[in-house]
């Protein structure tokens, strides 16, 4: 569909909601986009993963916000140098909705030059786009990203600006052509609604498991890497994934949908422990970014000669089994990704401000997800969420409100390893199958609990179809192989670092720091 619309900047050509068909006919036009063996797009991108230090919240209250910001003259600067940009251009813009449901849905506008258009066409993927409202003069976006991959930020890290309007709705994304900008920047925003509403946006895939007669609506979080769309997808007891990436969680456990497709990351796909989303990237119409293929278009899951951070895009309607979030009972577990390799448990479960303090913890070990700045160094993101706009204290002191009007069970998982890195034959690795094992147990409360005599959280003494008892209890392998000072000076160690990370965030609740001493 071509046509003219208001806009807040002023393309030399725009084509306005164009067809998925159209839009893969333009990707395919642009010179980085292959065809694979599975006849969709390929597309290899100059940047290979967020840019989080060259992004900037737009403010002249730099207090209220934990993350970097810029002046709102500066920003001025680069809309004017955008827009001017933007007037010699061809652009795509895309309309559609955060979220389905029509209480809590956010409509939501990219505008993108037309030469990316595989990112159009990956984000059209993840809105909501079904409704007749959608082209006409009623829609009007609450929020709008203006993406220019061509256009280069002098003067900013490696030349390229996120500048996050958040009073105005607005981010503009200058010189990054990957496509997690353009998704994450609609989200980033999204989180401060969410907040102003009364609820708390998670970095959070979402699932049903029926259990007997219930069905069982369970949040994973984690930061990208970790997992989390694995054991959103992993089908225990014949469970509905609903959501990859984001959910808003809301007073007395109400969860709200964001996305009407999966961003997946693709390193290591294998159809026998991933076949859900293995089927779904290799469908015709998915879009891929910096999976290694050869001249022959056959791709290769496992290569990173270019990057490990390879990612697809494909709509929930490819996914069997897909469940609605508008059908969601009240969330009733909630589970905390930690990819770690030391003396984490397998799972634990946690409660009260325990819980929301491990939550504003964050922990994990570094994944490429988040560039090669934080591969393979150990990391601590508030909520696990990287994307909050605020005051990072903000989540924790939510979370715990939250925990108090419903009776969701917080449950932290391990999905690393256990005894050392994995260049270290006295460790073990927490494999998918002991996560699968882990979800099922939790949903269907047949674990056995212990409480831990060192962090005061209760540790799984057995759980159905696991066999390994060192990654429930970590101390009895390093008791084992003994290295019983060695699991002792660590927990003394974690346990102060915790303490003073979580000092660190002015106005979080005390009874949170109180809980992992």
């Amino acid at each position: 569909m071509k046509g003219t619309i208001r806009l807040p900047v002023q393309p030399k050509n725009v084509v306005v909601n164009p067809s998925a068909e159209e839009l893969r006919k333009f990707a395919a036009e642009m010179p980085n986009a292959k065809r694979t063996e599975f006849k969709n797009l390929n597309i290899q991108t100059r940047v290979t993963a967020r840019s989080k230090g060259s992004t900037y919240v737009v403010s002249d209250t730099p207090e209220n916000h934990s993350d970097q910001t810029i002046t709102r003259e500066q920003y001025r600067k680069l809309a004017e140098m955008q827009d001017a940009y933007i007037r010699e251009q061809d652009m795509v813009v895309i309309d559609g909705f955060i979220g389905n449901d029509l209480e809590f849905r956010t409509p939501a506008r990219l505008i993108i030059e037309k030469a990316n258009a595989n990112i159009a066409g990956m984000q059209q993927q993840l809105y909501y786009t079904g409704d007749p409202v959608i082209g006409t003069d009623d829609f009007e976006p609450t929020l709008q990203i203006i993406y220019t991959p061509n256009l280069k930020a002098p003067g900013y890290p490696n030349d390229r600006a996120i500048a996050v309007d958040l009073e105005n709705g607005i981010t503009r994304v200058i010189n990054s052509d990957y496509f997690g900008e353009s998704k994450k920047a609609g989200l980033r925003m999204w989180n401060k609604i969410v907040y102003d509403r009364g609820g708390l946006s998670l970095h959070a895939g979402c699932k049903i498991i029926p259990v007997g007669d219930k069905k069982k609506t369970v949040l994973i979080i984690g930061l990208s890497g970790t997992g989390k769309t694995t054991t959103t997808f992993t089908k225990q007891n014949n469970s509905q994934p609903v959501q990859d990436d984001f959910t808003a969680l809301m007073p007395g456990g109400k969860v709200y949908a964001t996305e009407s497709g999966c961003f997946a990351k693709t390193f290591g796909l294998d159809p026998k422990f991933e076949p859900t989303i293995h089927r779904a990237v290799v469908d015709p119409i998915a879009y891929l970014e910096n999976v290694s293929q050869d001249e022959a278009g056959k791709l290769d899951f496992f290569d990173t000669s270019y990057t490990q951070n390879g990612r697809a895009t494909f709509p929930m309607s490819k996914v069997e089994g897909a469940g609605d979030a508008r059908n969601l009972e009240k969330a009733s577990v909630l589970l905390i990704l930690n990819r770690n390799e030391n003396i984490i448990p397998a799972v634990v479960r946690l409660k009260g401000a325990q819980a929301a303090a491990y939550f504003m913890l964050g922990e994990t070990k570094g994944t490429s997800a988040g560039g090669a700045e934080e591969a393979g160094k150990s990391l601590r993101v508030p909520g696990t969420n990287p994307f909050f706009p605020l005051l990072h204290a903000q989540q924790g002191n939510r979370m715990k409100e939250l925990l108090a009007t419903c009776d969701m069970e917080v449950y932290l998982m391990n999905t690393g390893r256990v005894g050392g890195t994995d260049d270290d034959d006295r460790s073990k690795k927490v494999k998918i199958p002991h996560s699968s094992a882990v979800v099922k147990g939790v949903a269907e409360g047949t674990i056995k609990w212990v409480q831990d005599p060192d962090f005061g959280y209760e540790v799984a003494e057995s759980v159905p179809d696991f066999d390994d008892p060192e990654l429930l209890q970590p101390r009895r392998l390093y008791e084992r192989q003994g290295r019983l000072d060695e699991y002792k000076a660590m927990v003394e160690r974690m346990k102060k670092e915790r303490a003073e990370h979580l000092q660190k965030f002015k106005g979080l609740d005390p009874s949170l720091i109180d809980a992992i001493r």
